[in-house]
């Protein structure tokens, strides 16, 4: 059988891509092919949970435009389809006199992204938001929510089957090959031909772009995020969500506390060198995996300047007492004793030639492609937006 689309992954950026292309076209015969048994198995399913608001990032980038957008377009799909959410609000503290320069720069980017309300906050006013917290200054953002990313994606799902849209499961993609007049996904099940295929494959996004675009100058290194949780007894330590001043030299946002929508308390994540793209343990390893991260010569610049944080962040995952100090500079009082292990997810961080981590969304395309190679967080928070981008870029090519 021949599809109008083929999107491969059921991750929340190509279920997004496929809902939005049927709300378009209800006449278009789509397909999703996904390696797993359900979807959100990896980064959309493993991730903290947070509805971001678009503070953090750089004014007229793709991923400012798309979050602040998306976000908008999540509410409403929410409210529409009666998926939970709570809109909590979130702090985020500067510890010492030093980081005030950059929270004042996140908070100058949030204004110029369009955010309404965000308040800077002195020490005792943060503190009457989380009386826990010990901190200099803070910016209060009150878009910031919680949500379940897994449920968001079934609901795209349910969606798209009541649309007459397909999805084959247990599919793993071997090789695409673009011919004059279609493309053939060859897979574990067979081969598929469509018009157009949108690959979303996200820790596998690199591997799945190349088979069409075999000189891709990035290379996804995967990083993964451990959590603890608070006790349960210890929950009061934290009311919403709390989030440290981010080192500006990389693209994550730092241990911080996150209340989840099931009223668990979530601490961290680091963010540690993964030897395994689906490597949500410490043991987990792959052979080829790690050998394509320490082959890429952008990976050798990347540890020849950051190395130091790379060993501090392996110390923290391996010794609980310094995961701890982490968390106390926001927090002095937790303990040990309060933390029970959590869960873990994998980030897919796109590396370029010259050692630069890529901190925004990355799509290419051709006549009969579209790739999102790199839709690293707030992806999950834009992927209606994202999802409405992608389906216009094909629907031109259909």
């Amino acid at each position: 059988m021949k599809y109008d689309v083929i999107v491969v992954g059921a991750g929340i950026v190509g279920l997004a891509s496929a809902l939005k292309l049927l709300e378009k076209n209800r006449s278009l015969k789509l397909l999703i092919l996904e390696k797993e048994n359900s979807v959100a198995k990896h980064q959309t399913g493993n991730n903290s949970g947070v509805i971001h608001s678009g503070i953090y990032y750089k004014p007229g980038s793709l991923k400012a435009q798309n979050c602040v957008r998306g976000y908008k377009m999540l509410i409403d799909f929410c409210n529409e389809n009666k998926v939970r959410y709570d809109i909590c609000g979130k702090v985020i503290v500067a510890t010492t006199e030093k980081e005030i320069s950059v929270m004042e720069n996140i908070l100058d980017r949030g204004n110029k992204n369009g955010l309404v309300g965000l308040k800077r906050l002195t020490r005792e006013e943060v503190k009457e938001i989380e009386p826990h917290v010990e901190c200099v200054a803070g910016i209060f953002v009150p878009q910031t929510g919680i949500i379940d990313y897994s449920e968001v994606s079934e609901k795209y799902l349910e969606l798209i089957k009541r649309a007459e849209g397909e999805i084959e499961f247990n599919t793993e993609i071997k090789n695409l090959l673009i011919k004059k007049d279609e493309c053939e996904v060859i897979t574990s099940r067979g081969v598929f031909r469509s018009n157009i295929v949108v690959t979303c494959a996200g820790l596998f996004a690199d591997r799945i772009t190349k088979m069409t675009n075999p000189d891709l100058q990035l290379r996804l290194v995967p990083f993964r995020g451990e959590y603890y949780k608070l006790k349960e007894e210890k929950n009061n330590l934290v009311n919403a969500l709390i989030y440290p001043v981010p080192d500006p030299a990389f693209p994550f946002l730092g241990v911080h506390f996150t209340k989840m929508i099931n009223g668990e308390r979530e601490c961290g994540p680091n963010a540690v060198l993964s030897f395994k793209r689906e490597g949500y343990t410490k043991t987990s390893f792959n052979l080829l995996d790690t050998f394509e991260t320490f082959t890429w010569n952008g990976f050798h610049k990347l540890i020849k300047k950051h190395w130091r944080m790379g060993l501090s962040e392996f110390y923290r995952s391996y010794n609980k007492k310094a995961f701890v100090r982490a968390l106390n500079k926001l927090i002095p009082e937790v303990t040990a004793d309060d933390l029970e292990p959590g869960g873990a997810g994998v980030r897919a961080q796109a590396c370029l030639k010259d050692g630069s981590l890529l901190d925004d969304f990355y799509i290419i395309e051709d006549k009969k492609v579209v790739h999102v190679c790199n839709a690293p967080s707030p992806a999950a928070t834009a992927s209606l937006a994202i999802g409405d981008y992608i389906s216009d870029k094909v629907l031109t090519k259909i």
